[in-house]
């Protein structure tokens, strides 16, 4: 089934018995997010979109994020989502609002519940936010912080190693080591009690991090995510099911390299054997009206 331009489902696609949930990344981070949806809707079908050939988006311009954002939604509604996660905080900043205007199912992002779980861990107001440069750039989460609390205080610091070791299998030993210290020490300077993983990449890294600042409470928004996916799903009526897939499987679409993404597939969501597609590559050149 196509998806018309416009964006709008055919009024003939309803919900089935299972919920199906889209859920779209740069890569593997958006799996934390799949993990924390899995254990509050055991119920639900994943369709998950790790978008390899393009990660990482923490160093592109905000227009760029915001069309593979828009096509790869546009592609994970084709295949009969029903509920879009942005399981990435830099398209949840550059694209969510587009989406939700565009879209009309519950499109998700990573931003205000983090930011909400934080200010109820917090108890100096001092926050942290380790995020990607993109992120960072955009302000998102300091003007989320203070729309919720005046008094809040915000530090947004941009880690560019980060993303790169998690892809690479390298979230332990001494880089990941090197590079947490090196982000943490401004936070810590600051007197920063509670850290927002404002990337959902950096929870595989949380073991260093919490080796490097055992004082600092780590906020990982894919659980206060998870419940709101759950509250929408939870809320919209069970009609027929999507017939473009097999009912009882998630698929997992890969538009680059795969394997990276088959490991943390594994280790997160303890499956041995993942239905892994290849997903298309999106091009703004050749695409650049579709958004």
């Amino acid at each position: 089934m196509s998806l018309p331009a416009s964006g709008h489902l055919p009024s003939s696609q309803v919900l089935g018995p299972r919920p199906i949930i889209g859920i779209r990344d740069s890569g593997v981070g958006g799996l934390t997010v799949a993990r924390a949806i899995r254990q509050v809707l055991a119920e639900a079908r994943l369709l998950y979109f790790a978008d390899t050939a393009h990660v990482p988006y923490g160093d592109r311009e905000p227009d760029e994020v915001k069309f593979f954002a828009l096509s790869i939604s546009r592609f994970l509604l084709a295949q009969g989502a029903q509920t879009l996660v942005f399981a990435c905080n830099t398209t949840s900043a550059y694209a969510l609002d587009d989406a939700r205007a565009l879209f009309p199912v519950p499109v998700i992002g990573m931003i205000e519940p983090g930011a909400k779980a934080a200010l109820e861990a917090t108890t100096s107001g001092r926050i942290g936010i380790l995020a990607t440069q993109a992120t960072v750039d955009s302000g998102v989460y300091s003007r989320t912080l203070l729309a919720l609390r005046l008094d809040a205080q915000a530090l947004e610091i941009g880690c560019p190693l980060f993303v790169p070791l998690v892809e690479g299998e390298r979230a332990e030993g001494p880089e990941a080591q090197h590079a947490a210290r090196k982000y943490l020490e401004p936070l810590m300077r600051a007197r920063c009690d509670t850290v927002i993983l404002g990337c959902t990449h950096y929870p595989l890294l949380l073991p260093v991090l919490r080796a490097v600042a055992p004082q600092i409470r780590f906020i990982d928004p894919a659980h206060a995510v998870a419940r709101e996916v759950a509250e929408q799903v939870r809320a919209l009526e069970p009609c027929a099911q999507h017939e473009a897939l097999e009912q009882d499987e998630d698929v997992f679409f890969v538009s680059g390299e795969r394997e990276g993404v088959r490991h943390w597939i594994q280790n997160l969501l303890g499956l041995p054997s993942p239905r892994l597609e290849s997903g298309p590559v999106f091009e703004r050149q050749r695409c650049a009206t579709a958004c």
